[in-house]
């Protein structure tokens, strides 16, 4: 095997100045009444002072999410000003792909020599979603009511149907079976609840504690708030929602916020919690693909990926996916022809949830870990984004 060039060769991310909070189901979340701009611009201090890494030390910051918040108009400024420092930044936003993508716009800053150091950042909270009101000249009437989260869930403007309707077409043109659909989400709580049981989320996640607006501690996060175990017994006694779709074989929506740092090879020698680990960013791809086929779209990013790189499928010592389906993860399997036990083995989103923003950033960062464990090797993070796109993106541990 060939050694890859990297797209981003002055490109590092530092070992260990990363963190993500624990992610509370929605329905039990005590997150529900912050301002979430504010919390995650103090939860990235926190962050960052536990990794000790000065905040004086950043010179970029790249936020990413999806759900309306007081104040989102000033974005990065204001979170920046939350966090105790004035840094310039920018905002992205690509529903469940956000994460990744912030972290390769973080990245593009670094190798064309604008930043030193780059914090990103994402967070959502799907708890208690705004409301908007917007004219709809496409409509009879003047203004629709529409909530963020809930009502974009449930409607694909290029299809009239809902995520879910996706997750069923997808099983259908790729023969997914209920049989096969039940495996793979019942591994997927396995593999979680093994690797937790073990202390490995603990390398990265961090605790945090929720204040009322007079200071006082009302509530503390310090795990994955609503996740429990599940039995085959339980999967095989779920009505199926659409073809091959349980509630078992789909994630929920929940709150959380996560970052990582982006550097410059220089910088990341002076940051990294383990300077002899070297972690590069190789390539990053996207794709899109017909109306509603969302859940097949990260298979054809890996696909193209891997084509862009010269690495196959076997060459990757991690393989993590954003998974809001079961669906997707035997939809890979078919198409790289890759055992489904051999990703997403540390916990992946279908099991500790999906708050958007954060969620892909927490899967790198739990991939990252994990290589590190191993001992290096390529790392493959892949998902999907909002009706028919994947991304996907290989870094190298060293």
């Amino acid at each position: 095997m060939t050694r890859p060039d990297s797209v981003y060769p002055n490109v590092r991310v530092p070992y260990g100045t990363w963190g993500s909070t624990y992610f509370p189901a929605w329905q039990t979340s005590p997150f529900a009444e912050l301002n979430f701009g504010q919390f995650a611009g103090e939860t990235l201090a926190r962050i960052l002072g536990l990794r000790k890494v000065p905040r004086q030390s950043l010179d970029y910051l790249v936020t990413g999410s999806t759900i309306p918040w007081h104040w989102k108009f000033w974005n990065g400024p204001f979170v920046a000003h939350c966090m105790g420092e004035r840094i310039a930044g920018c905002h992205v936003e690509q529903a469940c792909a956000t994460g990744l993508q912030a972290t390769a716009i973080g990245a593009a800053e670094i190798q064309a020599g604008a930043h030193q150091v780059v914090a990103v950042l994402g967070f959502d909270r799907t708890s208690d979603s705004a409301v908007g009101i917007f004219p709809e000249r496409r409509s009879t009437t003047r203004t629709v009511a529409l909530v963020d989260v809930w009502d974009n869930f449930g409607f694909d403007p290029s299809t009239g149907g809902s995520m879910l309707a996706a997750a069923g077409a997808t099983a259908r043109k790729h023969k997914v079976t209920r049989k096969e659909v039940d495996e793979v989400a019942l591994c997927r709580y396995q593999q979680y609840f093994e690797t937790k049981a073990r202390g490995f989320h603990e390398r990265y996640l961090v605790p945090v504690e929720v204040l009322n607006t007079g200071g006082k501690v009302v509530g503390r996060v310090a795990e994955d708030i609503g996740v429990k175990p599940i039995s085959a017994e339980a999967l095989r006694g779920m009505t199926e929602l659409d073809t091959s779709v349980t509630s078992g074989g789909q994630t929920h929506a929940a709150d959380g916020v996560a970052a990582l740092l982006v550097t410059s090879k220089e910088k990341a020698a002076e940051l990294s919690a383990r300077p002899e680990i070297q972690i590069r960013l190789i390539a990053k791809a996207d794709v899109r693909m017909a109306p509603g086929m969302m859940p097949e779209a990260p298979s054809f990013a890996t696909q193209k990926l891997l084509r862009m790189t010269g690495l196959s499928i076997d060459d990757m010592a991690v393989v993590k996916s954003h998974n809001p389906f079961a669906v997707n993860d035997v939809v890979f399997s078919k198409v790289l022809g890759l055992d489904f036990r051999k990703m997403n083995r540390t916990g992946s989103s279908l099991v500790w949830g999906h708050p958007q923003g954060p969620t892909m950033l927490r899967i790198t960062i739990e991939a990252l870990e994990e290589a590190v464990e191993l001992g290096g090797g390529y790392v493959l993070v892949t998902g999907c984004a909002a009706g028919d796109q994947g991304v996907a993106a290989i870094f190298e541990v060293a």
